[in-house]
């Protein structure tokens, strides 16, 4: 039996992934920079393949970030550490979410920011409505 993913190198390959995407590097230009074939970079970021400190500071130089970056908001694993994430949690490191999210903090009139939220919630919530009606 395959063992899972430790969940601190799920972490660190998301913030990877989320990093990537961010500065629109491909999978096969970061592991061309970090010396890998971009194979191994999808399994970095999946977690599946665990990163040696020496190449997490190679990436780090190579997508020019602080290599506590990939440590960010890292929580001590729980017993369920493993368990799989929550569908907003898989949209936020989908290729889409971080797009929509590096484009909305590029907006820089705060008062726009908020009113385009208002309007994604008044969508989402329409559409929750016409879910239920239809059930």
């Amino acid at each position: 039996m395959k063992e899972e993913p430790h969940s601190v190198d799920v972490h660190v390959g998301k913030t990877i992934r989320i990093q990537r995407l961010l500065r629109k590097v491909s999978q096969t230009e970061l592991g061309d920079r970090v010396g890998v074939t971009f194979q191994q970079i999808q399994k970095y970021e999946k977690g599946s393949n665990r990163v040696s400190a020496s190449m997490l500071v190679e990436i780090a130089g190579a997508l020019s970030v602080d290599v506590r970056t990939f440590f960010d908001d890292l929580t001590a694993p729980a017993a369920n550490a493993n368990d799989n994430p929550a569908p907003s949690e898989e949209f936020i490191i989908s290729r889409e979410g971080v797009q929509l999210n590096a484009a909305f903090f590029s907006i820089k009139n705060e008062q726009l920011r908020k009113k385009i939220l208002k309007l994604v919630q008044a969508i989402a919530s329409t559409e929750q409505t016409e879910i239920d009606a239809a059930e």
